[in-house]
């Protein structure tokens, strides 16, 4: 932060790429995860042809794209919240990608699943190590990123009484017509006065 309050550049440019690797860490394992990541061919008598069944990442590990999906949602969280907050999403978005790539690395070497195509499973493991990495960045700097602004949280009521806007009739404005409405509910009539 600069003296005058505002977020240094440099802040707001580290918060925008952690941002973004996280998204294209995530992402990239979301797709990663629902491409064809083995084939098994199963033999029959002579006649018949070999069967083919095509297994996805999902289908080899199916909480595999649910936890990348909690990786894409974190990047929203680490935009919406701030000091502490943001420093348990950095932790829970490293948690998360150190299970997509432990999960992608399992599904291409770990598994008996016929002919497994490497490329699928290797770019899982890299979106969850720049997911993995982008939650670290954040739970280590994330305190001192800037925040939202005032503007998108919720204003207290006021406890002042609200003017009367009959008593107004040179202005029409959003109150008055308001009044007007809340008028014809009650079965008034707001045009005699």
């Amino acid at each position: 932060m600069s003296d005058a309050g505002e977020p240094s550049p440099a802040g707001r440019r580290v918060l925008a790429y952690t941002v973004l690797g996280c998204l294209l860490g995530a992402g990239l394992a979301v797709f990663a995860a629902t491409r064809t990541w083995a084939v098994e061919v199963a033999a029959r008598p002579a006649p018949l042809p070999a069967t083919r069944t095509v297994h996805s990442g999902a289908d080899l590990l199916p909480w595999l794209p649910a936890l990348a999906l909690v990786g894409l949602a974190g990047a929203g969280a680490v935009l919406g919240t701030r000091g502490l907050g943001r420093r348990l999403v950095g932790g829970l978005l490293a948690a998360v990608g150190a299970g997509v790539a432990i999960g992608g690395a399992y599904g291409g070497f770990g598994t008996d699943q016929g002919d497994i195509r490497l490329t699928w499973p290797l770019l899982c493991v890299l979106g969850g190590l720049l997911t993995m990495v982008a939650g670290g960045v954040t739970t280590a700097r994330g305190a001192a990123w800037p925040v939202m602004g005032a503007r998108y949280e919720r204003a207290p009521r006021r406890s002042e009484p609200e003017p009367n806007p009959v008593a107004d009739e040179s202005r029409l404005d959003g109150r008055r017509t308001r009044a007007a409405w809340d008028a014809l509910d009650r079965g008034e009539d707001p045009t005699v006065g």
